[in-house]
């Protein structure tokens, strides 16, 4: 444990084991936001906004201040917090469900009003919580809880590609999209996790990172079958990339 601490260093909370499914890609990503807070020393003045879902559970393995929103609304709640406090750095930490079905209005608004903000969405592409529905991130012809038939895109429309309706907005100073379906694709998530909190430390506008992610349990696949079909089915819609960065050379991803 005392080797772990000087890694992780106190954000972390290290007596406490995550509750995700095994294999779930929400461990990757709440260890790499955890390591980006650390390494920039910002944890005393951190807060993290978590919606909904299974992305509702990432604060309570960190050293941080939290609040936890109504469905869709860490965006809103998030703007609002860091306008009466405008020291503090806040994110929000949401699934692709919370973040882009109920919560799409307050994403895309909160990009285009530009203030410094930083938003995390876990794509997993679909409602892993509440038993693997559809949801606006499910592939074509993807069979879910609730597309028992796969995805029908000509009924329930295509699956959202969340960055690039905010990629043009004047508001947004760093997007990206990032898997952590192997080592390679989780060093660059944690580039872009960076990047996406040093936007807001230097006042720059509105921040916001898409990580693909395995969901094992809603995909009922085996970890290593579920990674494998990560890679193969949702990278190559949902395409890995840096879409704006406007923190400076020195952080480029």
């Amino acid at each position: 444990m005392q080797e772990l601490a000087k890694i992780y260093g106190d954000t972390l909370l290290l007596d406490k084991k995550f509750n995700y499914c095994p294999g779930c890609g929400h461990g990757v990503v709440t260890r790499l936001v955890a390591e980006a807070i650390e390494e920039l020393g910002i944890r005393q003045r951190t807060v993290s906004v978590v919606g909904i879902g299974c992305g509702g559970f990432s604060h309570h393995y960190m050293d941080i201040d939290a609040i936890e929103a109504m469905h869709g609304r860490s965006p809103a709640v998030a703007i609002g917090y860091k306008t009466a406090s405008p020291d503090k750095i806040v994110y929000t930490y949401q699934g692709d469900g919370d973040c882009s079905a109920i919560g799409l209005a307050e994403l895309l608004h909160g990009a285009n009003r530009g203030l410094p903000v930083t938003c995390f969405m876990i794509n997993n592409n679909l409602f892993g919580m509440t038993g693997g529905q559809m949801s606006p991130a499910t592939l074509e012809n993807q069979v879910t809880a609730t597309t028992p038939k796969g995805r029908d895109v000509h009924v329930h429309g295509y699956p959202l590609r969340v960055p690039e309706m905010m990629a043009d907005m004047v508001g947004a100073k760093y997007v990206a999209r990032e898997a952590v379906c192997d080592a390679k694709s989780i060093r660059k998530a944690a580039k872009s996790v960076r990047n996406a909190l040093q936007c807001q430390i230097q006042g720059l506008g509105f921040s916001f990172v898409e990580f693909i992610v395995p969901c094992p349990t809603g995909l009922k696949l085996s970890v290593p079958d579920a990674y494998k079909w990560s890679r193969e089915k949702m990278v190559e819609y949902f395409k890995p990339q840096v879409f704006k960065n406007e923190v400076g050379q020195n952080n480029e991803n």
